[in-house]
């Protein structure tokens, strides 16, 4: 007896039948790895991850997809007469059993893959913005970024919230610039090391302040730097600022300090002439109570007629200072000094911080060289300049040069060609021009005045040096800045960043 088909015979064909296998066996295994991660609240994986909610899914679309390929194929060959069956026909007559089962079952499983691909797109988009799938999907290529994000002050910030915030547009503003990248990154075509994406940026007004607000009046805030000397006995020279952090608006009555720059009564505006706004040649502050303004031009090397027409007109927010919020590599100087401030390195091994700052230096192919020579060049030293040091002290030395390959695993990357000098930092001025980018004696007004240059204009210092050299302020203006080594009056004439470079002057 012939066995009756509970669908319409355009159904049965290989090319439908293959579809539906595929389709069902994908959301099979999207619903058994949906809920052994629901069950068992498992940790966030990328590839999990991956697979779960973009692979699969894609599967499941192209199954799907090859069903009604398949049944419009059969009804064509049908209706040409190159295979026996039913004459094809759009009617549903839902008096005939296998009419009622086809629109049963697609019935059914409409239902069930709209209730899964809702879940499932709910998934992926927040998979998607996950910082796991940020950092940890492409390891060689984000892990400078994502390695610097774990120990910065947004670490528990999500990456999406400074890099895409919130609304639909610029999310899918970005999706649609990282097609791109997974494209360079699968052809292995991107470059070593990744530029800052400067020009897609969305302006803070948008990200940084929702949490941040520049009319909020922060005050003064006392930071300390902790340095030590390059000599043998590693001497600590801390000094104490106050800076005037500052902020606030005219309805508030306290409206200066550094966050001038961002007051609601200002605008800043400036030209740049590289891509990494580093060179500034034009400056124009405007108050917006008076509409007055100032501009500043470049003496030196004024802008021509041509840059000024093609050049951007920036105005100034949080970015320009704050420019390296999530993404910080140390300097080895600034690793080190870090590490004897808190003790992981004992200060009191000889030169310890000339040869570590040294051996992190050097030019290295990967991290794991670099590891095996950090760990060779300090035992090495002190097997030659201080034997007995090594042989008294080798728990001491075994603890510092552990510590220097961690430093050296948070800030350097090989892989990547990634440093410290690579990423200028403009918050402060110490081993990059920062904020003597506008304030400088290049910059000069119409009317003759310059930027303000003068140290206590953004902070004052309480306390400076150690031992036998320390100073203590007595009064609220400061003291004037001492520099650890004997270098007379060259430090009011040179920028910080011209000796400062992150290593051994």
């Amino acid at each position: 007896m012939k066995h009756s088909r509970k669908l319409p015979t355009a159904y049965y064909n290989w090319l439908t039948m293959t579809g539906a296998y595929i389709s069902s066996v994908s959301l099979i295994l999207i619903m058994l790895f949906l809920g052994v991660n629901l069950l068992f609240d498992l940790a966030p994986n990328p590839y999990l991850g991956i697979i779960l909610f973009l692979v699969l899914p894609m599967i499941l679309m192209f199954g799907l997809i090859l069903v009604p390929i398949g049944v419009i194929r059969t009804n064509r060959r049908i209706k040409s007469g190159e295979e026996s069956g039913h004459p094809p026909s759009l009617k549903i007559d839902l008096g005939k059993p296998s009419h009622r089962r086809a629109v049963q079952v697609v019935g059914f499983s409409s239902v069930i893959l709209l209730f899964a691909g809702t879940i499932g797109a709910y998934q992926m988009y927040h998979f998607s913005e996950s910082v796991a799938f940020c950092g940890t999907t492409c390891h060689e290529v984000m892990k400078p970024e994502y390695v610097a994000y774990q120990h910065s002050p947004h670490a528990r910030v999500p990456c999406a919230s400074c890099h895409i915030g919130g609304g639909a547009n610029w999310w899918a503003k970005s999706k649609v610039s990282g097609a791109y990248q997974v494209y360079s990154v699968l052809t292995n075509n991107y470059p070593r090391p990744i530029p800052t994406p400067i020009e897609n940026m969305r302006p803070a007004q948008e990200t940084c302040e929702q949490c941040h607000w520049p009319n909020k009046y922060y005050g003064a805030q006392q930071k300390r730097y902790n340095h030590f000397k390059y000599d043998e006995t590693n001497t600590a020279w801390p000094i104490d600022l106050m800076l005037k952090t500052g902020g606030g608006d005219e309805r508030s009555g306290q409206n200066f300090g550094i966050h001038w720059h961002m007051n609601v009564g200002n605008d800043v505006e400036y030209i740049p002439r590289d891509d990494k706004r580093q060179d500034i040649a034009w400056v124009r502050v405007r108050d917006r109570n008076n509409g007055r303004s100032l501009v500043y031009e470049d003496t030196e090397n004024p802008l021509t007629p041509e840059e000024r027409d093609t050049l951007e007109v920036r105005t100034m927010d949080c970015m320009d200072c704050h420019n390296r919020p999530s993404h910080v590599y140390k300097s080895p100087d600034k690793s080190i000094d870090l590490a004897l401030s808190v003790g992981k390195i004992d200060s009191t091994l000889p030169n310890i911080k000339s040869i570590a700052v040294a051996v992190m230096d050097k030019e290295y192919t990967s991290e794991s060289e670099a590891h095996d020579s950090v760990a060779s060049g300090i035992t090495d030293y002190y097997a030659v300049e201080y034997p007995e040091v090594l042989e008294s002290r080798h728990e001491d030395i075994t603890n510092a040069i552990a510590t220097v390959q961690e430093a050296f695993s948070q800030s350097i990357f090989p892989e990547m060609k990634v440093r410290w000098d690579v990423y200028p930092n403009n918050l402060g001025h110490l081993t990059s021009p920062g904020c003597f980018r506008c304030h400088n004696d290049r910059l000069v007004a119409t009317t003759g005045q310059s930027m303000a240059t003068e140290c206590t204009t953004c902070h004052s210092i309480l306390s400076q040096g150690s031992g036998e050299f320390a100073e203590v302020a007595s009064t609220p203006s400061g003291l004037d800045f001492k520099h650890p080594e004997d270098i007379d009056e060259e430090w009011r004439e040179t920028l910080c960043s011209d000796c400062h470079t992150g290593v051994q002057p």
